[in-house]
């Protein structure tokens, strides 16, 4: 095998065939000829890329890899690591971008020189984009001969998908498959929330022409700003630091002569930029930090607001954020909820208030950003000054607040929360809603007791579109918590709208109890087991009388826009919730269609969804496997009303230490002809209506349970 040649695990092997991972291990055993492990362990051996590449297409398993397969897989099994490897992707495709005809001189020579050549290009253009070499914590490094060896034919790849693509996107593509393939290595700000704060940000008074994050991670906030003189970044992984100056480079437009300036290093122990006063500061800070320099930093002059406790990194941050703002710019921080409201922190809070440097909160759905199970906050401050009138307001926004659907079947308006089925758009109108109308109307300045204290008190802002907001006096706020969680000021957003709405919910109840009685079940009677010949999902995909197809997170956005089937809205039985990524890879979603059947992969629980007419036509989102029967062949209700059983369910489930995986192929059914399997079949979605009005009754009961308790609770409703 040639030195620093690419290595590929077994699970690479299977998505370049596109097979499953227990398919390469039958080709371990019963070929003799099958390459033979190149590196990593016993239990997961690496094999040389071109072998495997010449294997399978001597068998006859591969007549091409996919150049984006191909060119990821270079990536991944990279000598030097994947990081590196997207490093010097990311560098070769900016030579590409600013001069093609240069980069195609470079590609026209072998490969050593080539190595060569690309790292004296390099030394200019990365100088040009990031600051001198020598400029101390410069982010990426120019890579020298040696090290872009190795790398040579990754690059010509690289750049041969750039052709067809474009260079952000083949960036963009990259980097996201690393993450993905990475998910615990990194903490993510995905781009709807992303968009939110950067939206925050320019809603001032002049648009934000200079936009710092001291905690770039990997450049979403900087990347969602749009054009702007000058970017600062500055992250304390150095890896993370290089990644986010070429995505930054890269999503520029040729020519535009924007600075970007990205530092590597610890902003609170050793600030990049000192001196800076920016129009905004976007950050998504790491939470609940014991060591971020507590004990060093104690006679730091950006404390203006107070020594933050050992426990408070979050007020660290906030404060450095300050620290780096003009007068009157605005800075937009993602918070833990913990932080408007821990005692340790009650004093620094009191004094963001006091001085008007605190102007909003804003408690977002859970699912918005990691950890995902958490309704996290978003701060919005101005640094005062003396051009700066203070606000004696604070605006207070709560969209966390998750609302069910009104109507069965119909998906939930509001910005209900959990991972991959927030509706941004929604978040996006009633924070932003909320926002321009509080800096609108002076935040409040000017209007003493008359009509801002009865607007403050009473009317609140950015109602009735799925959240709640409403401007308070900071001097309600000042007592002995200076709690700031917004869902402690705002009225509790009830289960239903009143008496009138109870009625309504209550009707609704009485209907579907009485629908349930004719949709139950008759009475069994007992029979013989039945002793069916059976076959597999596999085997009956590889016969043609269905084909699989696998969800996932790696796909771009649609032709046209559609929502997206997830794993919740299935075991849920609500309609498609999720939303596709507005940028991505230009890997097409799998669309859904009528009579299509739909299996979560996770879970171990016996949940299986056969697409009607209303839902067709969404995108099918990740961990969920989608089996699309032949009509001529497989009878879509029969097939789900098997895959449903419990014994089906546990032989084809794998059991891991934190989570069961359902492998759809192994599920099983009876061989039975198409008459016989369209009578199971209506049995089946009999059933299925059946389950669906007991799922409306729990969910009309439990609001009107609800709603009872609230109406009695807070006077609108009489105990009589």
């Amino acid at each position: 095998m040639p030195e620093n040649s690419t290595e590929v695990t077994a699970a690479g092997i299977a998505r370049l065939a596109g097979v499953g991972r227990a398919a390469v291990s039958n080709w371990r055993r019963r070929h003799a000829d099958f390459p033979k492990p190149v590196g990593g362990t016993e239990t997961s051996p690496a094999f040389s890329l071109s072998e495997v590449e010449q294997w399978l297409r001597d068998q006859g398993k591969l007549a091409e890899v996919p150049l984006r397969e191909r060119v990821w897989q270079q990536l991944a099994g990279h000598p030097l690591g994947p990081v590196p490897a997207l490093v010097h992707s990311g560098c070769a495709l900016l030579v590409l971008r600013n001069d093609p005809s240069a980069w195609r001189e470079i590609a026209a020579v072998p490969d050593e020189a080539m190595a060569g050549v690309l790292s004296l290009v390099l030394d200019d253009v990365l100088a040009e984009r990031f600051g001198p070499a020598e400029e101390r914590g410069r982010a990426v490094h120019t890579p020298g001969r040696a090290e872009l060896l190795p790398s040579v034919a990754m690059l010509r790849g690289v750049a041969e998908l750039a052709a067809e693509n474009g260079p952000r996107d083949t960036f963009e593509f990259l980097l996201g498959r690393q993450l993905d393939a990475n998910p615990r290595q990194y903490t993510l700000t995905p781009p709807g929330l992303a968009a939110l704060m950067a939206a925050l940000a320019d809603a001032g008074e002049r648009p934000a022409r200079t936009v710092l994050d001291p905690a770039a991670g990997t450049g979403a906030l900087l990347c969602a700003v749009g054009r702007r003189d000058t970017l600062y970044a500055q992250e304390a992984d150095p890896d993370l630091a290089s990644l986010t100056a070429l995505r930054l480079a890269l999503h520029e437009e040729t020519g535009t002569g924007r600075a970007i300036r990205v530092r590597t290093g610890d902003t609170l122990l050793a600030d990049a930029f000192p001196r800076l006063a920016a129009d905004a500061v976007l950050c998504h800070p790491p939470f609940n930090e014991r060591n971020w320099g507590h004990d060093e930093l104690a006679y730091d002059p950006r404390w203006e607001y107070g020594f933050p406790a050992r426990t408070e990194s979050e007020l660290a941050w906030v404060q450095h954020a300050l620290a780096r703002l003009r007068e009157g710019g605005t800075a937009v921080l993602l918070m833990p909820p913990a932080a408007a409201s821990r005692r340790s922190g009650r004093r620094i809070r009191a004094d963001l208030l006091r001085r008007g440097a605190l102007r909003a909160v804003i408690a977002l759905p859970a699912g918005a950003a990691p950890p995902y199970g958490i309704p996290l906050h978003l701060w919005v401050l101005r640094k005062p000054g003396n051009g700066v009138r203070s606000s004696p307001h604070l605006l207070l926004v709560d969209t966390a607040e998750p609302t069910e659907p009104a109507v069965p079947g119909q998906a939930a308006t509001t910005p209900a929360g959990g991972r991959d089925r927030l509706d941004w758009q929604a978040v996006h109108a009633v924070v932003l809603d909320a926002w321009q109308s509080f800096v609108g109307e002076g935040e409040g300045e000017g209007e003493g007791t008359g009509a801002g204290e009865a607007r403050a008190k009473s009317e609140g802002v950015g109602e009735g579109r799925g959240g709640g907001g409403r401007v308070v006096p900071v001097i309600q706020l000042l007592d002995d918590d200076v709690d700031l969680a917004p869902a402690r000021h705002l009225p509790p957003p009830a289960a239903t709208s009143g008496p009138a709405e109870l009625t309504r919910v209550r009707e609704r109840l009485t209907e579907t109890l009485g629908r349930t009685g004719t949709l139950t079940p008759p009475p069994v009677a007992p029979s013989v087991p039945a002793h069916w010949p059976l076959t597999t999902v596999g085997e009956l995909a590889r016969a043609g009388a269905l084909r699989l197809y696998t969800g996932g997170s790696g796909v771009g956005p649609a032709p046209t826009p559609v929502p997206v089937l997830t794993e919740h809205d299935v075991l849920a039985s609500t309609a498609p919730s999720g939303t596709l990524p507005a940028e991505g890879p230009s890997e097409e979603p799998v669309l859904v269609a009528a009579g299509d059947v739909v299996v979560p992969v996770l879970g171990g629980g016996s949940v299986v969804r056969v697409i009607d007419d209303t839902t067709a036509g969404a995108a099918l989102g990740r961990n969920l496997q989608l089996l699309r029967p032949d009509p001529a062949a497989l009878d879509p209700w029969f097939l789900a009303g098997f895959l449903r059983g419990t014994a089906n369910n546990r032989q084809a489930s794998s059991y891991a230490s934190t989570a069961t995986r359902l492998d759809a192929r192994r599920l099983q059914l009876p061989r039975l002809p198409l008459a016989e399997q369209r009578g199971y079949g209506e049995r089946f979605r009999a059933l299925a209506d059946f389950e669906e009005a007991l799922r409306l009754i729990g969910r009309f009961g439990g609001q009107l349970v609800q709603g009872m308790y609230d109406g009695l609770t807070d006077g609108t409703i009489a105990p009589k």
